[in-house]
């Protein structure tokens, strides 16, 4: 995991705030070491019709926030990009008091063993309508157009806004830390070819969930894959050392990283041995992993 220091306190949390003519958005209050400042909803469209992106934990501050952000204006969908409990139990009680569908990624609840760097998943989550790669939800003056990117999660989406070049990308592509991806859900061969699938776009700006805006996405998108391919070549330097357990790798590949977030990065580093064992480059027995002639 590589990533940005938290900013101190104040946050803007429950704020609105308009980062373009089509785009508003609203911070939840869940900050931590794993969300930094939080979970970023956003609002797009406006007083005629807007969509809402990732509404966020079932809180009552951040919804009612996302109330008085709504305002009167009609809300066309709730979107979600995938079902992590950060991101979409949010979307009932907003559907309930808007009356709006839900709309995005398909439900997905799975159990995860050990502690998560992200939150387990949303088991309450029901959407309306599912959305497959390059479906759209338009209203007033915008379209949102849905791109299947599985790696952090099989379900995973972002949603690419036609009008202006922008690209919402959940947890896909983060601004502040790279995501981690989780087994037996989250697969690293998916999540590169997701990785390269946005490399082929020419979107102007990166929206996530997590982290300020990235105005230079092809050059960090670029930069991620060259991160997780160095990983990759480290574990294999390592294994060809000696057969290791993942325990064992972990504090070697990320001395810098606090020794909290290593059972995070262990899901990493398993994601990247299930991968590179299904390409016939290491194999294991038990807990313990070697490289393949």
């Amino acid at each position: 995991m590589q990533g940005m220091a938290i900013p101190p306190q104040p946050w803007p949390t429950g704020e609105v705030e308009r980062l373009e003519p089509l785009v508003r958005r609203v911070l939840a209050p869940n900050g931590s070491p794993f969300t930094y400042t939080g979970t970023q909803t956003y609002l797009v469209g406006g007083d005629n019709g807007l969509a809402v992106i990732d509404p966020g934990p079932a809180d009552e501050d951040h919804l009612a926030a996302l109330t008085r952000a709504i305002g009167t204006a009609p809300v066309v969908a709730i979107m979600c990009t995938h079902t992590h409990r950060d991101h979409s139990p949010g979307a009932a009680p907003l559907a309930a008091a808007t009356g709006a569908p839900i709309v995005g990624c398909a439900p997905l609840a799975l159990e995860t063993l050990g502690p998560r760097a992200d939150a387990p998943f949303d088991e309450s989550y029901a959407p309306d309508r599912v959305l497959a790669d390059g479906e759209q939800v338009a209203g007033p003056g915008w379209t949102l157009t849905a791109l299947a990117t599985p790696g952090h999660t099989s379900n995973h989406l972002c949603f690419a806004l036609e009008e202006s070049g922008a690209l919402f990308t959940g947890d896909h592509v983060m601004g502040w830390s790279t995501t981690v991806v989780a087994p037996p859900d989250g697969d690293m061969a998916d999540y590169m070819a997701s990785l390269e699938k946005l490399q082929a776009r020419e979107d102007r700006i990166y929206f996530p969930a997590h982290g300020p805006a990235i105005g230079n996405p092809r050059q960090l998108v670029r930069g991620m894959i060259g991160h997780r391919r160095q990983r990759e070549r480290q574990i294999l330097r390592l294994l060809g050392d000696a057969p290791q357990e993942v325990g064992q790798l972990v504090p070697q590949m990320y001395k810098g990283v606090p020794e909290y977030l290593w059972a995070a990065a262990a899901m990493s580093v398993t994601a990247h041995l299930n991968d590179l064992e299904r390409r016939g480059m290491v194999g294991r027995s038990g807990e313990t992993w070697q490289t393949r002639p």
